[in-house]
């Protein structure tokens, strides 16, 4: 082994308090892994609950294996030292499960990066008996699972709480890699990719993906109706991560404010908030080492005891933060108690900077709640201001952006106005179409507009240097586009850009695809889509009707008990 990998795994334990390391043979090794940095990957809370999880089966060791950086990557190449776990320096092709944690459509080629590191196929067909399963779940693998098919053996589609217990028994009782693959077709929520076939018209479109044998023809997406019969913590604190020394503590899962771009609101709907004794009971089982706790949740501020959370945090000299909180639900209490654990920046997401698209969105958030917020942050000593933006939504117009121009500068006029000196941080994104919501049918705005929009922005703020825009990479959007809403063949184009050495726009190309234009298609509402065999119990027509209400601008109000409106709640008690 490269001394530098060994030093790099020592220094990384050392710095760690709650990873579960176990005797060689006493237990079954799992790999878990996160295809990108350790930093970004122990930020995630997913993936520490799921440690936790399959460590409490008695039978089993969680071993986590993450992406290098590009000086380590080359050092595994240079002594041909295999990717090694953290827990125990194992090879990663010693387990014969590896579940992957797959967030986010560029980490797809960072987890082909991450099997050639540790010597795995990438293609499942050519694993044989003896070589391990790939099982991907996370939010990627829930709404669109078609672009990685080939690698996979198979998905989780939704929350793994529900399914990965029962995978590891299928498994761990089944005597062949094809008994496995057979039964776990038949787990809820695990979709296996060999047992469907894809078919194509004569222009190359998609037309269906068809069950082979008895395979089910739908894939029902699994969700946790009781939060709290599940671990929901750090299962491991460290100072590498975006949290430095942070104890998480989910405080709810999903979100039900309907926003139309947010594919988290369709795929993790209902909103669940977590009995508040059960989060305090939590909090109070916090190591030592903990500088801080932080609350997590898709709308943190929604939980309906949020003032009575932060009125303990406070009286009990327990410093916390939040990552971002509505702008129409922070109030004078919270405020304060933000700032008396030492958070320094409110975060807010407007998302668009026009009335009309905020309408058009469903954000369902006013000009006047942010310059509430913002006065509230004042009062309390919050002195930096971030805000989050999109452009390129559908219907916008230029219009709409010299009105997020206008937005922006009068928040400065405002914190100007107020004696607040502090910064005033903006983060714009260009809006991605995503499966499973209502604009999944929308096009990529043309990375033309989108440049002269970009400029737009950074024309309209640059005058004002207390005003830091921030903005994401045109070539990723495009990227993530396509990646987004690809189908089976996309697939083989991600893999034989890996393998070349090229990059997704030049095999296009090669292919006669211009990526650009395939990012910017509109979809037929009526044409077959590559996910729709899976089943996130969200109707289309529900969908079609939130597509008619942007357009109109309606506002659609958010979940409520005994609503049977989008199709989720409908099927709860099944």
């Amino acid at each position: 082994m490269s001394w530098k990998i060994k030093n790099y795994l020592q220094e990384t334990r050392a710095n760690e308090w709650g990873a579960q390391v176990y005797p060689p043979g006493l237990r079954h090794p799992v790999a878990f892994v996160y295809p990108n940095s350790y930093h970004l990957g122990m930020s995630n809370l997913g993936m520490h609950i799921l440690y936790q999880m399959i460590n409490a089966r008695g039978d089993s060791a969680c071993e986590r294996f993450f992406l290098p950086d590009r000086k380590m990557q080359e050092e595994h190449l240079k002594s041909r030292t295999p990717l090694l776990s953290i827990e125990s320096g194992r090879p990663l092709s010693d387990c014969s499960e590896i579940f992957v944690m797959l967030s986010f459509e560029l980490d797809y080629d960072n987890l082909l990066t991450v099997l050639d590191l540790g010597n795995i196929k990438l293609r499942a067909a050519e694993r044989n008996e003896r070589e391990p399963l790939v099982i991907i779940g996370g939010p990627c693998a829930t709404f669109n699972p078609e672009p990685l098919t080939a690698v996979a053996d198979a998905f989780v589609i939704g929350e793994g709480e529900e399914t990965v217990q029962k995978i590891l028994d299928v498994i761990y009782a089944s005597s062949s890699k094809a008994e496995r693959l057979q039964r776990l077709a038949h787990v809820d929520g695990v979709y296996v990719p060999s047992f469907y076939e894809a078919e194509y018209d004569a222009e190359g479109e998609f037309k269906a993906l068809l069950p082979v044998g008895d395979a089910p023809a739908t894939v029902k997406r699994q969700w946790v109706r009781d939060i709290d019969a599940y671990p929901h913590t750090s299962a491991i604190v460290t100072s590498g991560t975006e949290f430095e020394d942070m104890y998480i503590v989910e405080v709810a899962r999903g979100c039900g404010r309907h926003c139309r771009f947010c594919m988290a609101g369709y795929c993790f709907r209902k909103p669940r908030p977590r009995k508040l004794e059960n989060i305090i009971a939590d909090i109070a089982k916090r190591p030592e080492r903990t500088k801080k706790v932080g609350l997590m949740g898709a709308a943190v501020s929604d939980h309906p005891q949020m003032a009575e959370l932060t009125t303990y945090l406070t009286e009990n000299h327990i410093s916390f933060s939040v990552a971002s909180m509505r702008a129409d639900m922070l109030t004078e209490q919270i405020a304060h108690a933000l700032a008396g654990s030492g958070q320094r920046t409110m975060t807010v997401a407007p998302e668009a900077g026009s009335e009309r698209m905020r309408a058009a969105i469903n954000k369902g958030i006013t000009e006047d709640h942010v310059y509430n917020a913002i006065e509230l942050a004042a009062a309390a000593g919050m002195r930096n201001i971030k805000l989050y933006y999109m452009i390129g939504l559908p219907g916008e117009e230029d219009v709409d952006i010299e009105e997020t121009v206008a937005m922006i500068l009068r928040i400065r006029e405002k914190m100007d106005a107020l004696g607040n000196k502090g910064e005033l941080v903006i983060s714009v994104n260009g809006f991605v179409p995503k499966p499973f919501t209502p604009y999944q049918w929308a096009p990529l705005c043309s990375t033309r507009t989108l440049k002269k929009r970009f400029k737009m922005l950074g024309d309209g703020l640059k005058k004002n240097k207390r005003i830091k825009l921030i903005t994401e990479s045109l070539k990723e959007t495009v990227v993530q586009a396509v990646l987004a809403r690809g189908n089976r063949r996309m697939g083989e184009v991600l893999l034989e850009a890996h393998t070349s050495g090229q990059n997704l726009k030049s095999v296009l190309r090669q292919q006669g695809v211009d990526i650009d234009a395939l990012a910017e298609r509109e979809l037929d509402v009526a044409a077959p889509l590559p996910w729709q065999h899976l089943d996130m119990g969200v109707t289309k027509e529900y969908m079609l009707r939130e597509l008619e209400n942007s357009n109109k601008g309606k506002f659609t109000p958010m979940c409520f008990d005994n609503c049977r409106r989008c199709g989720v709640c409908r099927t709860e008690e099944v």
